[in-house]
């Protein structure tokens, strides 16, 4: 982790050894998923032996296990009749309560066991285990989705951001860190090598949103990402001030104009042989929000480091979707500037003209992600592509309306139907909402096309509203994440404190559906 702003290390590499087996060997740690029923915890591992979990299932109850989600239980080895040092007991929960996130169940597990339950639960496992080399999963693992679903929850558990502490842990466990998946059908090694590139990903946005602003400013993201994608299929193209300035990006310009640190704008190609469609994703990279001359509460500050994630999420995405050479033209766009107050700052009532000709009267200048969003989308769309998805932590009314874990989806119907079909696939919660046609409205303006505020109502929608305007005929849907994308409350399943990696997944998820239509 770099320590000073002039070096780019941000991006942690994702080192763990993903593998399969048909037969349970010996191990250092033994992953055992355990379910609540009417009858009391049940150990659910199909692909054992029924006897040889038999005495380990007759001490459940004295051991205090429940089989809840995300309760993690260790056992020494000894006391089982496994060739396993440690045996870690990870709650899957009732299928009276299933996960939320993932109403669907597959009869072909034990119990009726939801994919999201065994991701959640594999996460747990792994998110607290000790430091140690070789771990192996029996959870239920005989169909795709289960696999698939062990294997990313069990990578994404593994995740910790340690980067500034005086006294770094050692690195060398996590190196050599081996997960291996007990599951024999046939497609198992490509369904967890894909688990890994999903992990790394997610991984890649997380230590971007984690990263100090201090560290992480629109120059060194941008430098950040062009690493990142160098030794990939993807050209990135990188738009400093006076390009953008040529470009007639105001909304960057703008924004930026009162940090020390300028904008960039960050595109990313990538464009396989023969490529069934182009996408266009567009994210939001604010690298710190502090309101502007409309200056947040100091409060509010504290977690503005994550105002970049939908950027982040965005060059983790294309680059992930490259890695995995799938079939489909995904062009990014990350529209990156920090939000600072000073004497270059933009004012309230000020005039600005956006890429593509429209003019806003900035009445707050703590609205500022959709003005970055609306230089982007209409770069986005003068290149016609089949679809564009925008990506960003636009509105407290998102979590005033959704709470923290739950992601804001709106714009044209058979797009959000197509994300809410992937997203029902990763586990992620997504809420359909309409944008009212008088939230629109709120936006008119007296001097300029629009202004940056609407109505106080109805925020999220409203904001969703502004952002149409830049799109024309293209089919578009945005993503509010300004709840789920940071984690302030303690760690939970796969999912650890601060940055989440939020909708990585289901992007990936959504440009692999639109490869195989």
């Amino acid at each position: 982790m770099a320590q000073n702003a002039a070096t780019t290390d941000f991006i942690a590499e994702f080192t763990a050894k993903l593998t399969t087996t048909k037969t349970l060997e010996a191990t250092d740690a033994l992953v055992l998923g355990v379910q609540s029923t009417d009858n009391g915890p049940v150990i659910v591992a199909p692909a054992l032996d029924e006897s040889a979990v038999t005495d380990l299932q007759d001490q459940l109850e004295t051991l205090g296990v429940k089989g809840k989600a995300d309760e993690v239980t260790r056992v020494p080895g000894t006391a089982t009749q496994f060739e396993a040092k440690l045996v870690v007991l990870t709650g899957i929960g009732s299928t009276d309560a299933p996960i939320q996130g993932s109403p669907t169940l597959d009869n072909s597990t034990p119990g009726n066991i939801s994919a999201e339950a065994l991701r959640r639960a594999a996460g747990a496992a792994t998110a607290k285990l000790p430091p140690i080399t070789d771990v192996t999963l029996a959870l239920p693992a005989e169909s795709a989705a289960h696999l698939t679903a062990v294997a990313e929850g069990a990578a994404l558990g593994t995740y910790s951001f340690s980067g500034y502490k005086a006294t770094e842990e050692s690195e060398e466990d996590v190196e050599h860190l081996s997960l291996k998946f007990v599951t024999s059908i046939a497609e198992a090694d490509d369904l967890v090598q894909r688990a890994a590139v999903v992990a790394r990903a997610t991984f890649v946005t997380r230590d971007l949103v984690n990263t100090a602003p201090s560290h992480l400013f629109p120059g060194t993201f941008a430098e950040e990402i062009d690493a990142l994608v160098a030794s990939s299929k993807i050209k990135a193209t990188i738009y400093d001030e006076e390009a953008l300035a040529e470009g007639g990006f105001g909304g960057l310009l703008g924004v930026g104009q009162g940090s020390a640190n300028p904008p960039r704008l960050v595109k990313l190609d990538y464009t396989p042989d023969n490529p069934k469609g182009h996408i266009a994703l567009v994210g939001k990279g604010i690298t710190f929000d502090s309101g502007g001359i409309s200056l947040k509460p100091a409060g509010s500050m504290e977690t503005m480091k994550m105002d970049m994630a939908g950027a982040a999420t965005v060059g983790a995405v294309v680059h992930a979707v490259a890695e995995l050479g799938l079939d489909v033209q995904v062009t990014g766009w990350l529209a990156m500037a920090e939000n600072m107050p000073s004497a270059t700052s933009i004012k309230p009532s000020d005039v600005i003209t956006l890429r593509g000709g429209k003019t806003v009267e900035v009445m707050n200048t703590d609205a500022e992600g959709r003005l970055v969003l609306a230089d982007a989308l209409v770069a986005a769309t003068e290149e016609n592509p089949d679809v564009v998805i925008d990506i960003a932590t636009l509105t407290g009314a998102a979590m005033v309306a959704l709470g923290v874990r739950t992601t804001g989806l709106m714009g044209r119907e058979d797009v959000r139907q197509e994300l809410t079909t992937a997203a029902s696939t990763t586990g992620e919660i997504v809420v359909e909402l309409p944008i009212p046609e008088e939230a629109r409205g709120g936006f008119d303006s007296n001097v300029a096309d629009m202004k940056n505020t609407g109505e106080r109502f109805g925020g999220m929608q409203g904001a969703a509203a502004f952002l149409r305007d830049f799109v024309g005929e293209t089919p578009w849907a945005h993503l509010d994440i300004a709840g789920p994308a940071f984690n302030e409350s303690g760690p939970r399943g796969y999912t650890g404190k601060d940055a989440t990696g939020v909708m990585v997944r289901t992007l990936i998820e959504f440009v692999s559906n639109r490869g195989n239509r």
